[in-house]
């Protein structure tokens, strides 16, 4: 090899990369002809109701979560606004590097990786195996595993139980205008940073950039007449946008290429991610370390190096933040 023309080998070298990112990349990320990146739809979308097959009970249920996913992270930040962690458990699972799957810490139901108990669910089941998953423990079934539907039940199923009744994240006064808002963050910025991120061609990557940052301009202006999404009161729609925006910095910025600019160089969506940071309980359910871990060491046709950065410093989180609104 030593001898080899340095232009050649740079050549076969590209080649060779090349060819087994987009291998990789098409498990990982299933993407359009024109290197779109596209979702699948999560597949199990039973709901926790009175009268059906899953009624609401303490202790009953329980959240299967990665602690750096943004999906599942919606469903632990409901969770601490309502105040359900005396009656909803928490099983935490942690990405493996070299199997591409979510590993319980400790065998769960003689599983050891979460695709063994999605199987053990449904048998012959050949879907992905994400987080957040709602798991019944009376029927050892799966419930949910769609995060903006297990918000929803989390928001509406378990009062009786609530450390926070009172709070409604969903009201129906509201609702209209909260729909609205997830349908404009879902795809230009909740789903938008990861169709920059994993983008395979540099028109999609045009295509989704433009976008996600149209969209933070637009909220940052919004957020000049209001203090959050849908006025002066905390909703579903700031929970989806928030496990988004506490990542963007630290981690969609530089590996996803979302780099035109910081969130806490924005004149109101910085000052709007510290507030909700500083809801009680909201801190507490944001584990940096996890996140970077589990993108950085994980994501390996992004960050073949594993290599897992010091920074950022996160302590502007906790920094006073003033209600300033434009009329």
């Amino acid at each position: 090899m030593a001898g080899l023309p340095p232009g050649l080998l740079i050549r076969t070298a590209k080649h060779v990369w090349t060819t087994l990112w987009q291998t990789m990349m098409g498990q990982m990320a299933p993407s359009s002809k024109g290197g779109d990146y596209q979702r699948p739809e999560s597949e199990f979308r039973q709901r926790v109701e009175p009268e059906g097959a899953y009624p609401p009970e303490a202790n009953r249920y329980q959240l299967i979560v990665g602690m750096g996913c943004p999906w599942a992270h919606r469903t632990l930040v409901t969770r601490a606004l309502k105040g359900l962690e005396e009656a909803i458990s928490v099983l935490p699972v942690v990405p493996s590097p070299d199997e591409g799957c979510w590993v319980f810490e400790m065998p769960f139901r003689g599983c050891r990786t979460l695709p063994e108990l999605y199987r053990q669910t449904q048998p012959g089941y050949k879907g992905r195996a994400t987080v957040p998953v709602l798991w019944d423990r009376q029927t050892a079934t799966i419930v949910n595993n769609e995060s903006a539907e297990i918000i929803v039940i989390l928001n509406e199923a378990f009062n009786e139980w609530a450390g926070q009744p009172e709070v409604d994240l969903y009201p129906d006064s509201l609702r209209s205008e909260i729909d609205t808002w997830n349908d404009r963050t879902y795809q230009a910025v909740n789903n938008g940073v990861y169709r920059c991120g994993f983008a395979q061609s540099q028109a999609a990557y045009d295509r989704a950039v433009t976008e996600l940052f149209d969209a933070l301009d637009a909220i940052d202006q919004s957020l000049a007449q209001n203090a959050y999404l849908c006025g002066d009161r905390v909703t579903l729609a700031d929970v989806r946008l928030f496990t988004t925006l506490f990542r963007f910095d630290v981690v969609y910025y530089s590996l996803f290429k979302c780099n035109r600019r910081r969130i806490q160089d924005y004149t109101h969506l910085g000052p709007y991610l510290r507030r909700l940071y500083q809801l009680p309980g909201v801190a507490a359910t944001c584990d940096i370390e996890a996140v970077k871990r589990d993108y950085y060491g994980n994501l390996f046709p992004l960050n073949p190096g594993g290599i897992i950065p010091s920074g950022p410093d996160l302590e502007y989180l906790k920094a006073p933040v003033e209600v300033v609104v434009d009329r």
